[in-house]
Order: structure tokens, then C-alpha cells, then sequence
């Protein structure tokens, strides 16, 4: 077969094998991800020992200073891939993809946001992943991060999509292992309640405890939309919801379901 025809092969599956056709001499995939089928890597980088930011917030520049609401800071090992998408598939695609691909490893979601609510991509582009390529129109990009499961609970993946003004779609990734154990990252409530309203429910890992601190942030997430109604399923459900309404959310609200699951599930009622 001739090497034209095997890249043709490669890209009719779903999701891509490791290698395509015309990536960067030297670039990887990251071992988490599965590469979406067609993309190709234009810029790849390893950094044995780096300090990184994450923002956890929409980010603006004031008085020549980054600003956003919180962040996740550590120094460690950094490997960073930027892929070209296929015309075939939106980057919103392609992130939802990458990104439920990460959960699906039981991988924490602590931030995420699309759009204006993200800030300006001029800025995710130069000033956090300093790759002027991921510049493109506020309205089309996304940017998660991700906490690893255990045993892999001191890394981060960072995720961010753009579609540039001449229709080019891009997907970056980065993956960060710290060096030192990370500190407890909170997620913020417009990301639960983003995932809650995106997939229909919500699972808090399995080591979260009812806490004083996770149940202010769900009692929050909830309150964000106070017409919203869900079930709360567990061994736990109804502590939880006794503590939620403690919190001010609505009785009528919460309903408990029946599912024996790990930990607390929460899902939407339609």
C-alpha cells in the first residue's frame, strides 16, 4: 500500500490512531487522549520542569496584568500538542469529544467555560498558551481543565478550541504533572452547572465528602437556576439534601432517586 493510500486509510476512523499523516517531526499524542480522526499536529512542545497557571475564570488584561477569578499553579512536567481539525467537524465538536473522552477516565472537570463567558481569545491565545495560532473570534472558542483520577491525581489537562476567521479549526491540549501534590480544587459553580445542564447530570467523585464547602458550591450551582429541578441518587442523597436546603435551595427542587451509585449523582428531571 502506498503511503497516500495509508493516510487515507487512517483517516476514515473516528477516532485517530497515533500517527497522521504530515504532523510535526518529533510530536506525540498525549497518552490520556485519543486523537480525533483527520487531525494533524502543527506545533508540539516538552518541558521537563515548568511553572504554569491555569485560570479558572473569564481572563482579562487591566493595567498590563492578567486577571481572572482563581487559578491552578504549580511547577512540573509540561507536554503540549495543538492539532489542525478536519473541515468535516466543528471544534465545538471536537472539544466535546476530548473532553468526554477525559471524564470518561474519571477525570474531574474544575473549569469550563465557551465563548464571550471565557474572556478574549487573544489573550488564552498569547498570554496563557502563547501560540498566536489559537487566535480567532471571542464567540468560538472553549477552554476546560481537568484533574486526573488517582493515581494520577497531581495532573492537569488543559483543553482549548478555536475556529480562526479563515474557517481553520484548532484543538489544544496540554497535559501538566506537578511535582508536588497539587492543593483541593474546587470547581466553580458555572462550570457544575454548565456539565448539569450539558449532559443532564452531575457526579461528584467518589472521595467527596459532604462538606461544608461542596455543599455550599452545589447549593450554588442549583441557585444559578432556581427553575431547575433535579434527583439527587447515593448512599448519601438524603443528607445531601437535607444540607442543601439548609442552603436556601428549594424542597420542591430535590428529589431523591433510587439509583445505588458511588457517591452523590445528581440529574436533571425533565
Amino acid at each position: 500500500m502506498s503511503r497516500v493510500n495509508r493516510c487515507a486509510f487512517g483517516l476514515t476512523l473516528l477516532l485517530g490512531a497515533s500517527v497522521a499523516c504530515a504532523d510535526v517531526a518529533g510530536s506525540r499524542d498525549l497518552e490520556v487522549l485519543p486523537r480525533f480522526a483527520g487531525s494533524k499536529i502543527v506545533s508540539f512542545q516538552e518541558s521537563p520542569a515548568l511553572e504554569r497557571i491555569y485560570p479558572q475564570g473569564a481572563i482579562r488584561r487591566i493595567s498590563g496584568s492578567l486577571r481572572y477569578e482563581r487559578e491552578v499553579a504549580g511547577t512540573g512536567q509540561l507536554t503540549r500538542v495543538t492539532y489542525e481539525l478536519p473541515a468535516t467537524h466543528s471544534a465545538n465538536e471536537v472539544f466535546a469529544k476530548a473532553r468526554e473522552s477525559l471524564q470518561l477516565q474519571d477525570a474531574e472537570l474544575v473549569y469550563w467555560c465557551a465563548g464571550r463567558e471565557c474572556g478574549s481569545s487573544s489573550l488564552w491565545a498569547n498570554a496563557v498558551f502563547t501560540n498566536a495560532t489559537l487566535t480567532g473570534s471571542d464567540d468560538q472558542h472553549s477552554y476546560a481543565l481537568l484533574r486526573l483520577a488517582e493515581p494520577r491525581q497531581d495532573s492537569l489537562v488543559a483543553l482549548y478550541s478555536i475556529t480562526r476567521g479563515n474557517k481553520r479549526a484548532y484543538l489544544h491540549a496540554e497535559m501538566f504533572s506537578a511535582d508536588a501534590p497539587l492543593p483541593v480544587v474546587l470547581p466553580t459553580p458555572a462550570t457544575l452547572q454548565r456539565q448539569l445542564k450539558s449532559t443532564g447530570e452531575l457526579r461528584l467523585p467518589n472521595q467527596v465528602e459532604l462538606s461544608s464547602e461542596w455543599v455550599e458550591l452545589l447549593a450554588r450551582t442549583l441557585n444559578l437556576d432556581s427553575t431547575l429541578r433535579v434527583t439527587l441518587g447515593g448512599a448519601q442523597a438524603l443528607a445531601w439534601r437535607d444540607a442543601l436546603i439548609e442552603q436556601r435551595v428549594r424542597a420542591s427542587r430535590l428529589e431523591l432517586s433510587e439509583a445505588e451509585v458511588k457517591g452523590l449523582r445528581v440529574n436533571v428531571l425533565r
